[in-house]
């Protein structure tokens, strides 16, 4: 279970992943890459917002006009070439092996604040596992604050249920009907979220819980298998951060990560996974002996 956060530690890139792999948490300040990653989210934030105050502008524009703004900016870094140029120079500078890590694109998420905007392209994520999206055991989170952020909006890690499993949704999660069906919907769910999406399906005790508030460009590393929500955001201020994940691929080979102890859904989101040097995919036999074996865990659990 998570019992240790490690601050700005020195410790190899592999002791790293396994400790993260027993739930443990790494976090960093600002880099000089990660510096020139959120001060390029800034740029395209200002520049969709124009006039408005981002982090308040929520206050300024009605909900529909707020998602349409987003529904633009969003996909526009995502897909950005100045992103695939700055992602792995983050990775060198905390020490990844370019040549062996794999990563998804970068994310730019949102929470709005006093329940402004907390479904479909802003949703507000409950408590849950990566591991319940199709997500494999070796994936690592990152996650970078844009902005200031403060402990009444950035998100909560539930460390009691690393290691204990947590009756949930993940048997009816379907990652292929997620990617070509529910993903491109979300700007249509604005005041509700209909998307079938894990969710625990018995009572969580949100205490104790462990807020982490890094500085703007600070990193926090996790497991994908780590129970982590959204924290309801009443700071006032609309916090915008990024998030991608990674993958070793020793350890996607070796089946190295964290224990599984309550997913069950098909497919896996291996595929999603660019080498850092060069772009290429992820092997595909290893994507369809996830997936076999994804198959093989539902038969059983079902």
């Amino acid at each position: 279970m998570l019992t240790t956060v490690y601050s700005n530690s020195r410790v190899d890139d592999e002791t790293r992943r396994g400790l993260i792999f027993q739930g443990q948490v790494f976090v960093y300040s600002a880099s000089p890459a990660s510096s020139e990653l959120i001060a390029f989210a800034q740029e395209m934030i200002a520049e969709a917002f124009g006039p408005l105050d981002p982090e308040t502008a929520q206050f300024d524009m009605p909900v529909e006009e707020y998602t349409r703004l987003l529904a633009d900016l969003k996909p526009a870094f995502i897909h950005h070439p100045r992103c695939r140029e700055l992602l792995p120079a983050v990775f060198e500078d905390f020490g990844y092996d370019l040549a062996k890590t794999y990563y998804d694109v970068p994310r730019l998420r949102t929470s709005t604040s006093d329940d402004y905007l907390t479904s479909g392209i802003s949703y507000a994520y409950h408590p849950h596992r990566d591991c319940w999206y199709s997500a494999p055991f070796s994936q690592i989170n990152w996650w970078i604050p844009v902005y200031e952020v403060a402990r009444e909006n950035v998100m909560a890690f539930h460390p009691r249920y690393f290691d204990n499993p947590v009756r949930n949704g993940s048997g009816r999660y379907d990652y292929a009907v997620w990617s070509s069906v529910d993903r491109p919907n979300a700007p249509k769910h604005i005041y509700s979220d209909t998307r079938e999406q894990p969710k625990p399906e018995e009572s969580i005790e949100l205490e104790p819980q462990v807020r982490i508030v890094p500085e703007p460009g600070g990193v926090i590393m996790f497991s994908g298998a780590q129970l982590h929500s959204t924290v309801p955001n009443t700071s006032g201020r609309t916090r915008f951060s990024i998030d991608f994940r990674t993958v070793h691929i020793d350890d996607v080979r070796a089946r190295r990560g964290a224990p599984n102890v309550d997913a069950s859904c098909l497919g896996t989101t291996l595929r999603d996974f660019r080498r850092a040097t060069d772009l290429d995919g992820m092997p595909e036999e290893l994507a369809l002996a996830f997936e076999s074996e994804a198959r093989t865990l539902a038969h059983q659990d079902g």
